[in-house]
């Protein structure tokens, strides 16, 4: 009998895959994006120095539908004006293994509009 691989196993293989090559710095943080049913979370983090700059999502901006498009683009707006307000710029995007559309797109697009540059 043939085992069934479950998506979210397969997501963690892209995302171990997509960290190989990956990686953040205190200058060129890495932008980290987490997905869930409920809500959406990103983190800048520092992998040299293991490290988390800043963090945000649609827990701490108490949004009532968190895991929607919209919310995904008030998460990206968020996470780019704390990010300029520590002085950085450029980010690594790290998608989480994620495919590149719909909620991870929006936020990525909002964060890119807001100001930073990956």
């Amino acid at each position: 009998m043939v085992k069934q691989i479950k998506r979210n196993e397969i997501r963690l293989r892209r995302h171990i895959r997509i960290r190989r090559k990956v990686s953040g710095t205190a200058e060129t943080p890495r932008l980290a994006v987490y997905r869930s049913n409920k809500n959406i979370s990103v983190q800048l983090i520092d992998d040299v120095n293991g490290v988390t700059l800043a963090a945000t999502g649609s827990i701490n901006l108490k949004l009532t539908h968190g895991a929607n498009i919209e919310a995904a683009k008030l998460i990206g707006a968020e996470i780019a004006k704390l990010a300029l307000a520590k002085n950085i710029e450029k980010v690594v995007f790290d998608r989480g293994g994620y495919l590149y559309h719909g909620r991870i797109q929006a936020l990525a697009e909002a964060a890119r509009e807001a100001g930073l540059k990956f």
